[in-house]
């Protein structure tokens, strides 16, 4: 289903890191009406941001915070022209086998509730209750 995507892994604000950050905009701003000052936070900084490119275009993005407990894995965005072809897939198998390399093997993150089946493919299983996180409702999730 994938063809020609190249996923890379990008320091924060360099041009690509830019272009994904554009791309969480594009989605969860404009596309999900997640409040703007919510969507950048001190996270970024220090996350692990990989980028899919194709085409020469950045069509999907993510970011991996490693912290004591686990990793977290966040700001899951694929463009709408882009999705339903494998991208977020690709993007979370590679951003997981990359920390695995690293002997981080505990994985977090908060899926929105409409994403769960997606995330429970790949091994992600919920726990605890539902909350509200900027409008939406979300469940935490943990491989491990």
């Amino acid at each position: 289903m994938i063809q020609d995507i190249t996923i890379l892994s990008v320091p924060p604000f360099s041009a690509l890191c830019n272009l994904a950050f554009a791309l969480r905009r594009e989605v969860f701003v404009l596309e999900q009406q997640v409040p703007e000052e919510e969507e950048l936070d001190e996270h970024d900084l220090r996350a692990t941001h990989l980028v899919a490119i194709s085409n020469g275009e950045v069509v999907g993005t993510l970011r991996l915070v490693q912290t004591e407990q686990h990793v977290k894995i966040g700001r899951v965005a694929v463009r709408m022209s882009a999705r339903g072809k494998g991208i977020a897939k690709a993007m979370m198998l590679q951003g997981m086998d990359a920390m695995r390399n690293q002997s981080q093997d505990k994985f977090y993150l908060a899926a929105q509730a409409d994403k769960l089946g997606f995330y429970e493919k790949l091994g992600f299983t919920a726990f605890g209750d539902m909350f509200d996180d900027a409008g939406i409702p979300h469940l935490s999730m943990r491989n491990y």
